[in-house]
């Protein structure tokens, strides 16, 4: 059976309106699915109460629209909510909806598990499982809208589980889902792709039409630092990516995790506000969330305040991050680790999740 979930909206409809015609309907029932996919989604066929009982049946017989079984949720106090979603095979993703007035931001996993190891973050270190199909990725934004009271992002940053560019097969598509007014019709500058730097996934990001945004994880501002805190700067060196992201036609953002110690002195602050001053780029300072530290210390609030004014002073925008979810194992990782035993990492060096085509 056809899974209608891992189709771009317009291939679904497409499909769903040769299906209608095959069986006798009229082309419009097939549209008359689509709200029921993305924009106003329904658990099941059956619940598509707007559509002949006959016709249900027949699309039940021929289609699919898997679900992502929620396994665990955990609320802040703050309000942040984040969600463990257990798949067919039992690989669990996370997924966190932050609330900030009006907007509703969602933080969206495209692997189960992580191959980069980066020596910060609770993803790498629980090794990686496999890429995400469409209707996983795309299925979170789909899953809490489906909740009662449902919950509906505004926002949407690949800053979950897993490297995007490293399945952009999947992400290019899950992108057009988001984005389309026929999926869920969130606006391109609302939803931001961030990478460790992996050249071939911010080129073909930037060959689409769509203004969608770019973040990248610099997390240090020279080579040396950057090797030891990432190993992929191996493959994709520092100065590669900044040119990258210098070619890139919309405004990119740089994420920097502060480390206590490691990548949080003067000098430091200096050599990322030159790297950011390259490409006119937006500095975004991380506190460490102190759950998923392993083993590194948080730079202090008054020391990130003035690495900021530091980078402020040479002529780069930058903003402090507000950590949230602090009381509920927010981290990145950090749910599922909990929630399901350690693979083996798999090598940097090993690239044949990055496919572009």
């Amino acid at each position: 059976m056809l899974n209608l979930l891992d189709l771009t909206p317009t291939d679904a409809e497409f499909a769903l309106r040769e299906f209608a015609v095959a069986h006798g309907d009229a082309a419009y029932r097939g549209s008359q699915v689509m709200p029921h996919l993305w924009a106003k989604p329904v658990g099941s066929f059956g619940e598509m109460t707007d559509l002949p009982a006959a016709f249900r049946e027949l699309l039940a017989a021929h289609f699919t629209l898997p679900r992502l079984a929620l396994e665990t949720e955990q609320q802040s106090t703050d309000g942040t909510r984040k969600f463990l979603f257990r798949m067919h095979d039992g690989q669990a993703i996370e997924t966190v909806a932050i609330p900030d007035g009006e907007r509703m931001t969602f933080c969206i996993s495209s692997q189960a598990g992580c191959a980069l190891q980066c020596s910060f973050c609770a993803t790498g270190a629980m090794g990686f499982a496999r890429n995400l199909a469409v209707h996983e990725i795309a299925g979170q934004v789909r899953e809490l809208a489906l909740l009662n009271p449902p919950i509906r992002a505004t926002n949407i940053v690949f800053m979950g589980m897993g490297e995007p560019m490293m399945n952009w097969k999947a992400v290019t598509d899950v992108l057009t889902v988001l984005n389309d007014p026929k999926g869920c019709g969130i606006g391109a500058r609302h939803i931001t792709v961030s990478t460790v730097g992996i050249l071939p996934g911010i080129v073909a990001l930037g060959e689409r039409k769509e203004q969608f945004r770019l973040a990248l994880s610099i997390h240090a501002p020279s080579d040396d630092l950057r090797q030891k805190l990432m190993p992929v700067n191996t493959k994709y060196p520092l100065a590669d990516v900044i040119d990258a992201a210098a070619e890139f036609a919309r405004r990119v953002t740089f994420e920097y995790v502060m480390l206590g110690g490691v990548n949080d002195q003067a000098h430091h602050a200096d050599q990322l506000a030159a790297l950011a001053r390259r490409c006119k780029a937006f500095v975004n300072l991380i506190p460490l969330h102190p759950g998923g530290a392993l083993g590194f210390t948080p730079t202090s609030p008054e020391a990130i305040a003035k690495f900021a004014r530091k980078i402020r002073n040479s002529g780069v925008e930058v903003a402090i991050r507000k950590s949230r979810g602090i009381d509920i194992a927010a981290a990145c990782g950090q749910l599922r680790v909990e929630r399901q035993r350690r693979r083996p990492p798999a090598s940097p060096e090993h690239d044949r999740e990055v496919d572009v085509a």
